[in-house]
């Protein structure tokens, strides 16, 4: 019956353990079994809670008789003094029979006597049951609880950044689904209107034949009708002994032979073009056949796809986007601008020591203060970008991906203004002394252009060519657009009287820049052999136009300005 009794603790501590809103204390004997039982006693020797039925085991053993117990109704008043019990218990992965007992701190590795035997005999061990006394409360047990917390803040934050990059590639996949869909609505749209050009042309070709076959028959069936008639009229003449009408209708039918209405009629049906056929268009024939004609998914995380991928004949005027917030303090001065992920503006506002970053659907602004004053500001990816900071010597990594916020800081020596990102490599214009240098993403600097020609008076903007080994830089002490190879070396020098007070650039895909000029208020478009160049927007007065970036989305140019404004121009 004991038994028994048994099982029915047993199955009731089973249903009792799926709910710990049932009881405060659970048998502490029945958890190392796997049984969640609600407490009946408590045991004030060996500072345990039992059940009842180790309650009454507890009572009849004669080593534990002496115990003092305490039930259930007096739980309140215990006072449980914990015990630390520095007995292993953990079996070891490798000895599968062997406790984990010993650590060694040279290789951080958990070991039975076998393990440390075996692969750490000359190493100084810990030997657990002695180093683990009054761990509980030391340091090192706050120290790991701590770096545990940070390593799941850390964990939550990638979890985060990764949720919202899954919802941006549902976005992206979205958009590309529609893109694609219009694409090809555009193209059968194109295919039927060729293919009714062509079948049009067909029928006009069977309309105009059709015309001269029905001139031929009607030709050769007026000429047997007539013989016909002339074939009667001789028999009957000649029946009725008619001379001299028959005289006249041979006459007649003399004439007819000699006509030549017949031989007309072959020849117009000789050069009818009486075979047809339809031969392909080469070109698309030859298209069709190319791998990847449809088109293909572009990567908008490198800075070189962002460029105008289009030939820019005018820039007209779109609106304004307001980038003042109310903790400026100054005047924006917007020296800096590049679109991140298509829908991100950051700005460096130099005026305001601050940079900037605009949700270009939204309008919504966030910002960051920095310690000194940012220049120029170019996007590395579709969440990161670099800012120069002249005042610090120095170039910031910063990201928008969760928060505006920096990763890290690169320093230089010398004071850096423009930048450009081309091929994974950083490209910096800098003054003391005028030079590009050329920096790795981890801040390794891996060429030193000098500039010899540039003023130092001048703030230099540069562009990089995509896979040149061209830079232009824009020489606003001689009003120049100059062309520089990587040795430092001037290939071409562009300078016109439009060209005034030259300062940010975007490069075109097709190699051509769009520049900034301060001086005139105008927006230049320069050849990228430096040989031509137009004005292609010409703005109000004082506009002090200072950088320029592209957003492909919209199809938009952006321009920074001495202002709180910030251009917004649609390309022609």
């Amino acid at each position: 019956m004991a038994v028994s009794g048994r099982k029915q603790v047993d199955m009731l501590g089973s249903v009792a353990a799926g709910s710990a809103e049932d009881f405060d204390h659970c048998c502490e004997p029945c958890l190392t079994t796997g049984q969640r039982i609600e407490a009946y006693g408590f045991c004030v020797t060996c500072q345990e809670y039992l059940c009842k039925t180790c309650h009454d085991c507890h009572r009849k053993a004669k080593v534990l008789r002496n115990h003092q117990m305490l039930q259930r109704n007096d739980f309140d008043k215990i006072q449980t003094t914990q015990k630390s019990n520095n007995e292993c218990t953990e079996m070891c992965q490798v000895h599968k029979k062997e406790i984990i007992k010993f650590y060694c701190p040279s290789h951080h590795a958990l070991g039975c006597n076998d393990c440390i035997t075996l692969g750490h005999r000359t190493c100084k061990v810990d030997y657990i049951p002695e180093k683990c006394e009054g761990v509980a409360d030391g340091k090192e047990f706050d120290d790991v609880m701590q770096k545990l917390g940070e390593k799941m803040k850390e964990a939550s934050e990638i979890l985060k950044k990764a949720k919202g990059s899954r919802s941006n590639i549902n976005d992206y996949n979205k958009e590309i689904i529609k893109a694609i869909t219009e694409f090809r609505k555009e193209i059968n749209d194109r295919l039927d209107l060729m293919q009714k050009d062509v079948l049009n042309n067909a029928e006009e070709i069977k309309t105009n034949d059709n015309k001269i076959i029905q001139h031929v028959l009607d030709k050769c069936e007026n000429t047997i009708s007539s013989i016909k008639c002339l074939q009667s009229s001789l028999h009957a003449s000649k029946s009725n002994h008619q001379d001299g009408q028959l005289y006249i209708d041979m006459k007649r039918a003399e004439s007819t032979l000699k006509s030549y209405e017949l031989n007309d009629a072959e020849q117009t049906l000789r050069h009818t073009n009486m075979h047809y056929s339809f031969q392909r268009n080469s070109e698309l024939e030859t298209l069709f056949c190319k791998k990847m004609v449809f088109g293909e998914i572009v990567d908008y995380s490198r800075h070189e796809s962002k460029k105008v991928t289009k030939a820019v004949d005018r820039l007209i005027g779109k609106g304004d986007i307001n980038v003042k917030t109310s903790s400026d303090k100054e005047d924006c001065d917007i020296t800096g601008c590049a679109v991140l992920n298509r829908n991100k503006l950051v700005l460096a506002d130099f005026n305001n020591n601050k940079v900037k970053l605009i949700y270009i659907e939204n309008r919504l602004v966030e910002e960051k203060t920095l310690d000194s004053a940012p220049w120029d500001i170019v996007a590395m990816s579709q969440e990161e970008f670099a800012v120069t900071m002249p005042g610090n010597n120095e170039i910031l990594v910063m990201t928008t991906d969760d928060k505006l916020s920096c990763i890290r800081s690169i320093k230089v020596d010398r004071s850096c203004y423009g930048v450009d990102f081309n091929q994974d490599c950083l490209y910096v214009s800098c003054l003391s002394p005028p030079s590009v240098i050329v920096l790795n993403t981890q801040g390794d600097i891996l060429n030193n252009i000098p500039l010899n020609f540039l003023s130092p008076d001048y703030i230099p903007f540069i562009a990089v060519r995509k896979n040149s080994k061209l830079l232009y830089i824009s020489d606003r002490g001689n009003d120049n657009i100059v062309s520089v190879s990587l040795q430092g070396e001037v290939t071409a020098t562009y300078k016109h009287t439009d060209l005034s007070g030259p300062q940010g650039m975007l490069m075109l895909d097709d190699g051509s820049l769009l520049v900034c000029c301060f001086d005139n208020e105008t927006i230049y478009k320069v050849n990228g052999d430096l040989k031509q160049g137009e004005i292609m927007y010409k703005g109000e007065k004082n506009l002090d136009l200072l950088s320029i970036c592209y957003n492909s989305r919209y199809d938009e140019v952006y321009v920074g300005c001495n202002r709180d404004q910030l251009k917004v121009l649609n390309t022609q």
